[in-house]
């Protein structure tokens, strides 16, 4: 028999308190468990999978546009291997970027933006990458342009869509060049062609470093994740290269 609180009758108070604190101990531990267990996964899925990135400039418009952020499959290239057209974010190769100036933060600020960081909700060092768009492999011949300004690879031209270019410009390209890409590198370029320091920049502006090294890729942009206006999956364009492709077997 029990009473109207579901207590046994003889049941001292003594022992109903120390009941109901043992269970609110067990449940404040299982709720610390599943928090830790959730930053575990999380660290490892921004470790090995996926991380947020912000787009920090206007070189890749009206793909990506500045404070945009992305969701990066880290996956590539290790795993899976990167093609042509494939938005990639990858580690400055040497002399891409201005050195930047660290800023103060608040140290309550720093502190959350570190767990976010830990978690890959936040990307402190987006300004130390750099997103581009892969138009040559190892061992691509790219050049441009021919006679109606499009950039060629292995002596296909390519209609590309998604470039942002000028008013009255006449080429895919502000630069001008004949490349063969080395081995275990890339050539990128920005969408946003005329607004770009990528690879043909580079290759005028500083010979000798305008490729990009496969060990410095990060890994390929899939989404936009935010804005939420601007939700959208990051396409490569198959059909623009797939002539490239067919050609390269």
């Amino acid at each position: 028999m029990t009473n109207e609180v579901g207590e046994a009758p003889n049941e001292r108070p003594e022992s109903v308190r120390s009941r109901r604190a043992r269970g609110v101990k067990l449940f404040l531990r299982d709720i610390l468990l599943i928090f830790l267990a959730a930053l575990l996964i999380s660290f490892l899925i921004k470790t090995f999978l996926i991380r947020s990135f912000y787009i920090p400039s206007e070189s890749m418009e009206s793909t990506l546009i500045r404070n945009d952020r992305i969701i990066v499959n880290q996956l590539t290239p290790d795993l899976v291997p990167i093609k042509r057209g494939d938005v990639v974010v990858f580690k400055d190769p040497g002399g891409w970027l201005d050195p930047t100036i660290e800023v103060a933060q608040n140290p309550v600020v720093a502190a959350v933006d570190s767990v976010l960081a830990f978690v890959g909700l936040s990307a402190p060092d987006s300004n130390d990458h750099l997103i581009k768009r892969v138009i040559g492999l190892p061992g691509d011949e790219v050049i441009c342009c021919d006679d109606f300004g499009r950039i060629t690879v292995n002596g296909i031209a390519l209609d590309e869509d998604y470039i942002k270019l000028p008013a009255g410009a006449a080429n895919a390209s502000p630069e001008t060049f004949d490349i063969t890409v080395p081995k275990d590198s890339l050539w990128v370029l920005g969408d946003n062609r005329y607004q770009s320091a990528d690879s043909a920049f580079h290759h005028i502006n500083e010979p000798g470093h305008e490729y990009v090294p496969y060990s410095d890729v990060v890994g390929r942009a899939v989404l936009i994740s935010w804005p939420v206006s601007r939700w959208t999956w990051l396409d490569n364009y198959p059909l623009v290269f797939q002539d490239v492709e067919n050609e390269s077997k």
